[in-house]
């Protein structure tokens, strides 16, 4: 999980251009933040990435809860940073947008908490079910389980829309589904986990309690 020293960034180099060339004042300011953000901790991580990732054995036995804010904003390397701010920048664009800053930002605060404490759960629940302690070792890092989890969000706020998925044409509504078994087929080193994580809360917004718990804790 160590990340990969002397050599040119270029993820991180492509993703400063396609950021210029959208124009920080057509950013979001929330959505700007967290790209700067997420940029600074890859520049600058609080510690190495197994000192700063989640899983069972160091969030849930260990009690690093820490963890939980940590982790969403360290990536492996540029390229896993460059993909997963993409994401975020066209998600952000749109979202925000539509939320306002101040409950996107809301949103992105509970989501990237709630997802660790969910991915630690399915963890849990693999140790248990399988009886394999390695599960409880899996230790993930990275914004996609966020990004899952604004997918869904997108997804419901602009239903009927089709989105591309390795060429195929997916009814929105599946799409978050299709990708979650696409990326692990394609890159089985990535967290099935984490994902799975971000859909479920994702989905606990749209269809469950979680959008009324937030207004309450809010005071709305």
């Amino acid at each position: 999980m160590q990340r990969r020293q002397g050599r040119v960034n270029a993820g991180l180099l492509l993703l400063l251009y396609q950021i210029s060339q959208v124009g920080l004042q057509n950013i979001p300011a929330v959505t700007l933040g967290v790209l700067a953000l997420n940029i600074f901790l890859f520049l600058n991580p609080v510690g190495p990435l197994p000192e700063v990732c989640i899983s069972v054995n160091e969030g849930f036995y260990r009690k690093n809860w820490q963890r939980l804010l940590l982790s969403p904003v360290h990536h492996a390397d540029d390229w896993h940073l460059y993909y997963n701010m993409i994401s975020m920048l066209w998600k952000g664009i749109m979202l925000e947008k539509k939320l306002k800053s101040i409950w996107f930002a809301y949103i992105i605060a509970v989501f990237s908490v709630l997802i660790g404490v969910v991915y630690m759960l399915l963890e849990f629940m693999l140790v248990k079910i399988l009886d394999d302690p390695l599960y409880g070792m899996n230790c993930a890092v990275g914004f996609s389980g966020v990004l899952f989890a604004l997918k869904v969000l997108n997804n419901h706020y602009n239903p009927g829309r089709v989105s591309s998925v390795l060429g195929l044409q997916i009814p929105s509504k599946y799409a978050c589904w299709v990708e979650l078994v696409a990326i692990h087929l394609i890159s089985p080193g990535t967290s099935f986990a984490g994902h799975l994580a971000g859909i479920l809360v994702g989905l606990m917004y749209t269809m469950g309690p979680l959008k009324k718990i937030m207004k309450a804790c809010a005071g709305i």
